[in-house]
């Protein structure tokens, strides 16, 4: 008799497999329902920074497809500066964190819980990225013109050999030549020098 009592077990330890289902679902659902504010309070004080930030929507050049300045959803939800910065909530869901990624990894450009400063550091970061694309361009259309006035150089250099005989060594055309493809050679790469150390800047 006292064998039969230890073989039974008590009501209270009798486990259901649906109600601890329904408890884990209720739970998940309470997980998400805070992931979700948590979501759209981020996704708010975003908006704010991006409402700041629309006069400098406007005036970018529309032929300008570098910047974004757009809100885009997800966990967390991100507001994308261009394609290597972005600025975040962090986890006191007040200040604001502007990173950009780099060749040496993340880096932090600023972190403030006022929308409007960091409006202003965007601002500067975009005028900064449009002067920089400026310089670019100014430099390939130089490096570009440099080229163009050597391989004139050289041409009217071989001209002249060709009109009359030379008696060896190199005519003083050649030597132009020569000159001017060193000086487009350096200046391309004093140009690439700056802009290499000017974006880890």
């Amino acid at each position: 008799m006292s064998d039969q009592a230890d073989n039974v077990v008590p009501h209270a330890k009798v486990r259901s497999l649906r109600e601890a289902m329904r408890k884990v679902r209720l739970a998940e659902a309470e997980r998400t329902d805070v992931i979700i504010e948590l979501q759209e309070t981020e996704r708010a004080r975003l908006d704010i920074l991006r409402e700041e930030l629309e006069g400098v929507s406007k005036e970018l050049p529309e032929d300008d497809e570098q910047f974004m300045l757009q809100v885009v959803p997800g966990n967390p939800p991100r507001m994308w500066v261009d394609v290597t910065s972005h600025v975040v909530i962090a986890r006191d869901r007040r200040t604001y964190r502007f990173v950009k990624d780099t060749r040496l990894g993340r880096t932090v450009l600023l972190e403030t819980d006022s929308a409007h400063a960091m409006a202003d550091c965007i601002t500067e970061y975009v005028a900064e990225r449009m002067i920089d694309r400026e310089r670019a361009l100014e430099s390939d259309w130089l490096l570009k013109r440099l080229r163009a006035d050597a391989d004139k150089a050289l041409i009217e250099a071989e001209s002249r050999r060709n009109a009359k005989p030379q008696r060896g060594g190199f005519g003083i055309g050649t030597a132009i030549g020569v000159f001017l493809i060193g000086l487009a050679i350096g200046v391309a790469g004093l140009v690439g020098y700056a802009w290499f150390f000017n974006t880890l800047g």
